[in-house]
């Protein structure tokens, strides 16, 4: 099939390696547009753009995707589908454009996760078992209907990164064994079925990746792999009013029956504990504001006067 495929970052590079290499054709890229950058406000393009460069695809970065001579030279490329990875939402004109339609690749299992989040979310929301979805574009962002799903287990210690790897890798095959079903015309599609019981996955912020010591340690474990490595999951040091970054942690089983406030840090010899709003968690790795990344045992030595003082 004659495909356009629409992505940025890394995870929708996989699905366009595989692509790249099936017997279908890539007769057009689209990704975002070129953007300054970082503190020397470098020019930076995507990954999805790099990889297209490098296999002499045909790119295409519109500012707007209403804009009527990039909607003509769309349709002058006759697509059967597009097959969007990890973009942004498309307006109407565009994705009713392909006679056989427009398909989304989501990293969750639909309806369950709609937004987009939905790795981070899946493990701070504890869940045992995630897995992607391709679906039909419709008006309703993440709600078309379902073409295919495949399942993956989430691991007791699997942070997102682990997790993220995974699904794109998953995600990519599933591209195209959805591809073939649409090929095929074996398949039916199914409506989603709305259910109050399913959650959300929306856009994390620095509102919502602030760690709550109140909650449980498994809940606070599961919040601080969840959102391992990136954005990271952070706190408040109210002694020296410093960010705290915290990346890894354990749940710790204690044997003392001291009861400390939830937030306060517990040094000993070999661990660095905080107390929750039901029991302790050990912290492996964190990164103080203005400091390197630091194991448990490099911040106990270097920040001792920290020792039974509290996060916020």
């Amino acid at each position: 099939m004659n495909i356009i495929f629409m992505g940025t970052p890394d995870f929708a590079v996989e699905c366009l390696d595989i692509l790249v290499k099936s017997a279908h054709n890539i007769i057009a890229v689209i990704t975002s547009e070129d953007k300054p950058a970082g503190r020397g406000q470098k020019i930076k393009i995507s990954d999805v753009k790099k990889y297209s460069i490098k296999k002499n695809l045909k790119i295409l970065q519109p500012k707007n995707l209403k804009n009527s001579d990039f909607i003509s030279e769309v349709k002058s490329l006759k697509p059967d589908v597009f097959i969007v990875v990890a973009f942004r939402m498309l307006p109407k004109i565009l994705w009713e454009i392909p006679k056989k339609g427009t398909i989304n690749l989501h990293a969750s299992l639909l309806p369950n996760l709609r937004g987009a989040a939905p790795i981070h979310w899946a493990i701070i929301k504890g869940f045992k078992e995630t897995g992607v979805t391709t679906f039909y574009i419709n008006e309703n962002i993440d709600c078309g209907k379902i073409i295919e799903q495949k399942k993956v287990s989430i691991l007791k210690n699997e942070n997102t990164g682990d997790l993220y790897n995974k699904l794109k890798k998953i995600g990519a095959n599933t591209i195209l064994s959805t591809l073939e079903k649409i090929d095929n015309k074996d398949f039916k599609s199914i409506k989603q079925k709305e259910s109050e019981k399913h959650l959300k996955a929306p856009k994390l912020n620095r509102e919502n990746t602030q760690i709550n010591w109140n909650k449980p340690s498994t809940e606070v474990h599961n919040f601080i792999r969840g959102l391992n490595p990136y954005p990271s999951a952070w706190t408040t040091v109210n002694k020296i009013n410093k960010i705290l970054k915290v990346y890894k942690s354990r749940k710790y089983l204690s044997s003392t029956n001291e009861n400390y406030k939830p937030g306060t840090i517990i040094m000993t010899k070999n661990t660095l504990l905080i107390s929750t709003g039901s029991g302790l968690i050990e912290i492996l790795e964190l990164k103080l504001e203005g400091k390197k990344m630091m194991n448990n045992i490099e911040f106990n030595n270097g920040f001792k006067s920290l020792n039974k003082t509290n996060l916020i």
